[in-house]
């Protein structure tokens, strides 16, 4: 329910606070002081687009705030699926610039606008006279009679296997559509795995490959500074090691002198002995180093196999070659294969519809049997409003599979996401006229106390959001308001009801009444809001009554009307 209204900055509200009651909520006030204003600025915390022309102030920003308990209606799906933090009470707040650029909030957590829209409609439900689509929506109508029917953990459990249903069947197309392209390119997709797999390659096949031919290539230049190498490190007549060897005999004969000389001499030595390492594994690799085209060759062939495997197949390197030869390999086996895949998919879809069947018949039977209860409803609260020449019909049309003999997967369309039942209301006000769609046959009068007595019926059902009623009852007037008056305030007992309304019969139902007026201070006019105490109210509902200067009567007519 709606607890508070907050309004800063628009439009002919300055500064505006609004406490509601949770039972039948009254506004009344001239034409023209502003209460579809405060209609207009809840709007904007419901997800409606801002513009300039709301402003009280165009150099303030504009600020509307709601606090809602929404601890019945089962939102906590909703704020983890829009990554909200959910509380009991929840505070809606939107942010109006004066150039126009608005921020939206929920619990403090800034929300897009579409998110804020969707919360927005499962709290606040407004109905005005010319708000009158809803009803004629077959969506809306299913749900009226599902509502009635108290199947919702059914209704849910049908819902969840056939959003399984349609994603399997998405699969099993997909399946199909692959198999067939593989069967069509199978020719084509075996050779060119035959030719992979014929080039047996390795990962780093490549690299080595390309480092030894290097190798062979330069094969001469390499020997040569090998044997350089070798002849300056040991073999040449003054070659390094024989140098370091006579250094060391010049170090031995000082040993004597100072100890530290015997310590440079073992070092030395060592050096010695490491630069001998050296200069034997540089003889070793230089006698290794042949000059061999036979495998030049036999690696060029090697190398040109797999670069113009890659140039084929435009990829750079054998990992993505070998990558390729798995691909090709899944492909042959999809079209060898993926019949058996399909054929199993298949059965599978087929127990699901079976399944889908024998729910969907049971959500059609308990609409069957609820249909009846929600017309003789509707037409006594339609009778209790003045309209007791109304008929309404609820045509269920059954959606029919084809014979067993015939049917196939792909047809299962009989099937939707609410079961096979397509839910028409048909209705005439009048007497002796044929039942048809309500838009056609219904004014906008009936309509909004059709709308009136359906709510009613569905709020001792289920828990619904806060309804705002914005004259909806033009065109009633007498003991017909006083019913309609009666509805709604029976309406209230399960669920918050605000009401718009210029019928006394109809205000004096309130549990609460606010009077919205504009109040004239120096050269500004403002929209203010007041709740009446009973006097008060007395006094404005025998205004309703009789005009600004009411006498005993109407105000005797207005404790009457209080007291009923």
């Amino acid at each position: 329910m709606l607890q508070k209204l907050s309004i800063s900055n628009y439009a002919l509200i300055d500064n505006l606070e609004i406490s509601f009651d949770s039972g039948l909520n009254i506004l009344t006030g001239e034409t023209g002081a502003g209460k579809s204003i405060i209609l207009g600025a809840l709007s904007l915390i419901l997800g409606q687009r801002a513009e300039g022309r709301y402003f009280f102030n165009q150099q303030k920003k504009c600020v509307i705030e709601g606090s809602f308990k929404i601890g019945a209606f089962h939102l906590k799906q909703f704020f983890e699926d829009n990554d909200l933090d959910y509380e009991p009470e929840t505070v809606l707040r939107r942010e109006i610039s004066a150039d126009g650029k608005s921020r939206a909030f929920v619990n403090d957590t800034p929300v897009n606008l579409p998110a804020l829209k969707a919360l927005g409609e499962k709290l606040i439900d407004i109905h005005s006279q010319h708000a009158t689509l809803e009803i004629n929506d077959p969506e809306f109508q299913l749900l009226v009679v599902d509502a009635v029917a108290k199947h919702d953990e059914l209704l849910n459990d049908y819902r969840a296997k056939f959003r399984s249903y349609k994603k399997s069947t998405v699969k099993l197309q997909q399946l199909i559509d692959e198999s067939d392209k593989a069967k069509a390119d199978l020719d084509y997709y075996q050779f060119q795995f035959d030719e992979l797999g014929k080039a047996a390659l390795s990962a780093d096949e490549q690299e080595l490959l390309e480092q030894e031919l290097y190798a062979l290539n330069n094969a001469g230049e390499i020997k040569r500074n090998l044997l350089g190498a070798f002849y300056l490190m040991e073999d040449g007549e003054t070659s390094a090691i024989i140098q370091l060897r006579e250094a060391g005999h010049q170090l031995t004969s000082l040993e004597k002198f100072n100890p530290l000389i015997a310590e440079l001499y073992q070092r030395l030595n060592s050096a010695i002995i490491e630069l001998k390492d050296i200069a034997t594994e540089i003889e070793i690799i230089e006698q290794r180093t042949l000059t061999n085209e036979a495998r030049a060759e036999e690696i060029n062939n090697r190398l040109s196999l797999i670069y113009n495997l890659q140039k084929k197949h435009r990829l750079n390197s054998n990992a993505e070659l070998l990558q390729l030869q798995d691909d090709l390999s899944g492909k042959i086996q999809q079209a060898v294969f993926g019949d058996e895949a399909i054929e199993k998919l298949k059965q599978q879809l087929n127990a699901d519809k079976k399944e889908l069947e024998k729910l969907a018949a049971t959500l059609s039977a308990n609409r069957k049997k609820t249909i009846p209860a929600i017309e003789k409803h509707v037409l006594e609260s339609l009778a209790e409003m003045g309209m007791t020449n109304a008929a309404l019909k609820i045509e269920q049309v059954v959606r029919k599979s084809e014979s067993p003999e015939v049917r196939k997967i792909e047809s299962a369309d009989f099937l939707t996401k609410n079961g096979v039942d397509e839910i028409r209301f048909l209705f005439n006000a009048n007497k002796g006229h044929a039942l048809a769609e309500m838009s056609k046959v219904a004014s906008g009068g009936e309509l909004s106390r059709l709308m009136l007595s359906i709510k009613s019926l569905i709020a001792q059902n289920t828990a619904l959001p806060t309804i705002i009623f914005d004259e909806i009852d033009t065109g009633v007037s007498g003991e017909v308001a006083n019913k309609v008056g009666q509805i709604m305030q029976r309406l209230a007992d399960n669920l918050q009801v605000i009401t718009i309304t210029h019928l006394p019969q109809i205000a004096s139902k309130g549990q609460s009444h606010y009077f919205v007026y504009k109040d004239d201070e120096g050269a500004t006019t403002y929209t203010r809001i007041k709740q009446l105490d009973k006097q008060e109210r007395i006094l404005e509902i025998a205004k309703m009554l009789s005009g600004d200067n009411p006498g005993e009567s109407a105000l005797q007519n207005a404790r009457e009307l209080l007291n009923s």
